[in-house]
């Protein structure tokens, strides 16, 4: 990037997006709604506040997708020279009513980081927030590729992997891989409002993996799936039928083909499961080996030393905490070569393998 970059909204993914290009040294120009969001920000390094002088080569809207195409529309009003994105979570909805608008959408392109945290607000921002991270670019025919560069240099300097898709692709995209599981996950979760203590006291690592991000902003959601419907009925839609197959078999669990017909749901999962991309986006798949671990200081780190030691590479971990008893489960993922040779030197020094 070159500079100056506007941004305008002054929450998680604003403050780290004006943090990392401040950090590279480019002038980044703050505007928030809320000057309390605005001044932390400031105060936290992001940027400074705006100028009449300021002559911005970037915005980037990032505010809530109820008022993005508002914002936006705006933006391209007040700065002609400008090229303008926003980091919405849905990408059609904002440039069809920017169409609408007649506004200048020769100087617009959407874009989205699919990157966050499970807090907001301007304290929670981070400058490596989107390294690694994928990042959208929805592009359209309104804009010249030449033009729209300066998005991708803003993409690229925040460490970001860069994604093209068009409009439709992204939001049919993250219906399947966000928004749904976002229904799917409240849905569960809310089975649990009524639940009896000595159930939820069963409660495993499987349970809080499916309702993780149930945990989400209500009035967020509202404003997502409301400017992403029609993608995520569809799923929904067909998610019920797959419900159904499953009610069915399992009315008469002894009926003639009611358990191949679960048996066939599970597989599918499994295939479903094993095409989601791995570490660093191979497929390649990894084995498990679950470790008990005192829960005691240093005992983690013991592990994680003695793992290395053993000329293992640890691929990823999971941990999980047994309910009543002062140990945790580390599940690491391995080579499957390695569990073999890993199993008998952790074992001999004096590790519990579950299983």
């Amino acid at each position: 990037m070159i500079g100056p970059v506007r941004v305008v909204g002054a929450g998680l993914l604003g403050t780290s997006i004006g943090l990392g290009l401040s950090a590279r040294g480019i002038d980044v120009i703050l505007a928030d709604a809320s000057p309390t969001n605005l001044s932390l920000a400031i105060d936290y390094g992001a940027g400074r506040a705006a100028t009449p002088a300021d002559a911005p080569q970037l915005i980037v809207v990032c505010v809530p997708p109820d008022v993005t195409a508002d914002i936006v529309a705006r933006e391209l009003e007040a700065f002609p020279e400008a090229i303008v994105t926003d980091v919405a979570s849905v990408k059609l909805a904002p440039l069809t009513e920017l169409r609408a608008r007649g506004a200048d959408t020769s100087r617009y392109i959407g874009s989205h980081p699919l990157a966050g945290r499970e807090r907001g607000g301007p304290l929670a921002g981070r400058a490596d927030l989107f390294i690694g991270r994928p990042w959208v670019v929805a592009a359209h025919d309104d804009i010249s590729y030449q033009r729209a560069t300066a998005i991708d240099d803003l993409i690229l300097d925040l460490g970001a992997t860069l994604v093209e898709m068009t409009p439709e692709e992204h939001d049919k995209g993250v219906a399947l891989v966000s928004h749904v599981p976002q229904v799917v996950a409240t849905l569960m979760a809310r089975r649990l409002t009524d639940a009896p203590a000595s159930a939820l006291n069963l409660a495993g690592q499987g349970l809080r993996d499916v309702t993780r991000v149930a945990a989400s902003d209500p009035e967020l959601w509202v404003q997502i799936l409301g400017a992403n419907p029609a993608p995520v009925r569809e799923i929904l839609l067909a998610l019920r039928d797959d419900l159904d197959r499953f009610i069915g078999a399992l009315a008469d669990p002894s009926a003639p083909g009611a358990r191949r017909q679960v048996a066939e749901e599970i597989a599918g999962g499994n295939a479903g499961v094993a095409r989601l991309p791995g570490k660093h986006g191979q497929d390649r798949r990894y084995a498990s080996l679950t470790v008990m671990v005192d829960d005691t200081p240093g005992q983690l780190a013991r592990l994680f030393n003695e793992i290395g030691e053993a000329g293992v590479n640890l691929e990823d971990l999971r941990l999980e905490h047994s309910p009543g008893a002062q140990i945790g489960l580390a599940e690491i993922s391995i080579l499957p070569e390695a569990v073999s040779r890993l199993t008998t030197e952790l074992a001999a020094r004096g590790w519990r393998i579950v299983g």
